[in-house]
């Protein structure tokens, strides 16, 4: 016997009669109702999953109006329901019109019992299915939010801050592909979640990749899927993050850090706005809000031949360049205070708290790091710190060695070109190992060679 509930409306008891005995033995619940009258009257109507429906009621008439009404009310008051129409009366075109208004199928009288049965179950597994993904789009829409909620505040009262923060809120609100800017540490990615958050994609996912941590062969399955058995450990069916970041946002941080043949194949998704899984020639819509980031000069890269121009056109429509730590004063100690009560809670560690002299010393630096680095150094020393109050002492900062000092004097491109020739002669002029050992492609090893003349 199924779990499930069925109400059978029809005027004819013997008809009602008739079913009851037939469905008894393979539903839990039979409900008959000779008067269409009282359908309205079933404040638990959502609980039945099969409802059978007669379509004529009034003596003499064989129009069928009288279940399209009946029909309308029943899919109004329980959209899910399965409905099954019945009739002595029926054609072509009352079926195809029972069909389009909401049935799911139509049975002329009389029926065959086996038929009949398999009629209802196939009505019975549609209602099932139906509330299985009414559930699973409730439990994503919770997903989602929860997702969202866990995104760490931008804390700051700083002129800079308010600055970018102004920019963020005016571009959230616009479909416009943005690109953020600045150093390692500044916190690009919170810029990207608060533009996700104020944007009409906020009730969907925001989708983070590290481009800089996707090797050049898991490129496209990474960010474009694959079918099952296109490739060796390919064993089912698996979207890529276009696809998962579909109606929301896509953030894809250090962008920089594409070579020449993976931004092309970026900029032709970007352009197409669709993708293809490997293994699979059928295109993929996509429909994402774009949000980069990078601590690169792109521009400088675009002149150098590492960077395509018309890739950055596509990214930047908004370019926000958030500021370094150094530059935003008091912001240090809004923050260190943040982390602290933030580290307190995780560690045990409740009633912490910094002195004049500590704040001074947190001022005082120059943060390289910027909010990365001040995040670790006050988890250090709530880790290490056997004191409630912490002193300047409880901070400790790594002193730049002499030699990095000495590298303060000159260029960004003095230094650059230095690492090529040494990685050159380490390797007796061998490209590709010259240009593994630092990080970049061949074509960027050669682009640079050319510049500097080595």
């Amino acid at each position: 016997m199924i779990e499930g509930n069925i109400l059978i409306v029809d005027d004819n008891k013997g008809i009602l009669s008739a079913l009851e005995l037939l469905l008894q033995s393979e539903y839990k619940t039979i409900t008959t109702i000779s008067n269409p009258n009282q359908i309205t009257a079933f404040y638990d109507l959502k609980n039945y999953d099969v409802v059978l429906l007669d379509m004529n009621f009034s003596a003499g008439v064989n129009t069928g109006n009288e279940g399209f009404y009946w029909l309308k009310r029943i899919k109004e008051l329980s959209p899910d329901v399965s409905v099954i129409m019945i009739t002595a009366y029926g054609d072509v075109e009352i079926a195809v019109r029972a069909l389009k208004e909401g049935a799911n199928d139509f049975v002329l009288k009389p029926w065959d019992n086996n038929k009949l049965l398999g009629t209802i179950q196939s009505a019975f597994q549609l209602r099932q299915s139906r509330i299985e993904v009414s559930h699973l789009k409730q439990e994503t829409k919770h997903l989602k939010q929860l997702i969202n909620k866990t995104q760490t505040p931008i804390i700051g009262n700083s002129k800079p801050i308010h600055q970018v923060l102004n920019i963020t809120h005016k571009v959230a609100k616009t479909k416009a592909n943005v690109l953020i800017t600045g150093e390692n540490g500044v916190g690009k990615e919170l810029i990207a979640q608060d533009i996700h958050s104020g944007s009409l994609r906020k009730d969907e996912i925001l989708v983070s990749v590290d481009m800089g941590a996707i090797t050049e062969s898991l490129f496209e399955s990474e960010l474009f899927g694959y079918t099952k058995g296109s490739f060796t450990d390919a064993h089912e069916d698996r979207a890529g993050k276009f696809e998962t970041a579909n109606g929301g946002t896509l953030f894809l941080d250090e962008i920089g850090n594409l070579s020449l043949s993976l931004q092309a194949k970026l900029l032709a998704v970007l352009q197409n706005r669709e993708v293809f899984r490997i293994g699979s020639s059928t295109p993929i819509p996509i429909d994402i809000r774009l949000v980069c980031a990078t601590n690169c000069n792109l521009d400088q890269m675009v002149e150098e031949g590492t960077f395509r121009e018309d890739l950055l056109y596509r990214i930047n429509t908004i370019q926000i360049e958030v500021p370094p730590l150094r530059d935003r004063g008091n912001d240090v100690l809004l923050l260190a205070e943040f982390f602290l009560n933030s580290y307190s809670k995780k560690y045990g560690k409740i009633g912490l708290k910094i002195s004049a002299s500590a704040e001074k010393k947190l001022l005082e630096h120059n943060w390289p790091g910027n909010v990365r680095e001040l995040q670790h150094t006050i988890e250090r020393s709530v880790i290490l710190s056997d004191n409630k109050t912490f002193t300047a002492n409880d901070f400790m900062f790594k002193k730049p060695s002499q030699s990095f000092t000495k590298v303060l004097d000159i260029t960004i491109d003095d230094m650059e070109k230095t690492m090529i020739e040494n990685a050159l002669l380490k390797h007796e002029n061998n490209h590709s190992a010259a240009a593994n050992q630092l990080g970049i492609t061949r074509q960027t090893l050669y682009n640079k060679i050319k510049r500097y003349g080595i």
